[in-house]
């Protein structure tokens, strides 16, 4: 395939077109996924942001509420068969999330992340966690689960001693360890608020990302194939060769 353009000529080969289409191809459907990314990670932003604009009371037949939605209950803390989820970080301390089950007044149960604690000296030294099991009414965010990226492997099963360490339970497993089958259907855990009495380190944030960063990303995904693209051009234009003059033609 050869297209005159004035002076020069554009001459690709098959292989270089084909190559640099699929190359192209990749990077602008990256930067459409950073640019979706983006898009869910400002959702998921603006609910953390807009999730105390009201305080909703919840018990066992509260209905799910959207994540980070802002919530109260009554009840009280069962300290004697609490979670720790392992490998949680605070900036770059390494530690664990202490999940506690509340009893709800009326019948029912919940989970509350009470915050993160630290390593201790090794990791069969579990840290000392006490919570009292006064009746109260606790103020939080609903949250899911903690989740791993990628699932490495295979977890291992659940049982006491207690405090369970664990890495990325489910609800549903931290249910049949504690035998225990009637809970809220409003959130699967509770972020205690920070000024709430009882807890750990809280710098709860929406997981992730900002949106502006995704946004840039893409454009460092758009910016790579429209240099492909300038590449593919130069490389492939040349200047034509000037036809030989006849003898004695004038220069």
């Amino acid at each position: 395939m050869s297209i005159k353009i004035g002076s020069r000529i554009f001459s690709p080969g098959i292989f270089t077109t084909l190559l640099t289409i699929v190359l192209i191809a990749f990077l602008v459907s990256l930067g459409r996924w950073q640019l979706r990314r983006a898009e869910e990670k400002r959702v998921l932003f603006d609910s953390f942001a807009a999730g105390t604009d009201a305080t909703l009371s919840i018990d066992l037949a509260t209905p799910p509420l959207r994540r980070y939605q802002h919530l109260e209950a009554a009840g009280h803390y069962d300290q004697t068969r609490q979670i720790l989820i392992d490998n949680m970080f605070d900036g770059e301390r390494v530690g664990y999330y202490v999940i506690t089950p509340f009893a709800l007044a009326g019948g029912g149960w919940m989970l509350v992340n009470r915050g993160w604690v630290p390593l201790g000296a090794s990791r069969a030294e579990r840290p000392a966690i006490p919570v009292a099991g006064v009746e109260r009414r606790l103020r939080g965010r609903a949250d899911h689960m903690p989740s791993p990226g990628i699932q490495m492997g295979t977890k291992a099963e659940l049982k006491p001693p207690y405090p369970v360490v664990a890495g990325f339970p489910s609800r549903a497993e931290i249910a049949q360890l504690l035998g225990e089958s009637s809970w809220t259907f409003a959130t699967d855990l509770v972020l205690l608020d920070p000024g709430e009495p009882d807890g750990y380190v809280r710098h709860w944030t929406a997981p992730g990302f900002p949106p502006m960063r995704h946004i840039a990303y893409a454009v460092q995904w758009f910016a790579l194939a429209l240099t492909l693209a300038v590449i593919y051009l130069v490389t492939n234009t040349r200047r034509m060769a000037t036809a030989a003059r006849a003898p004695g033609a004038p220069p």
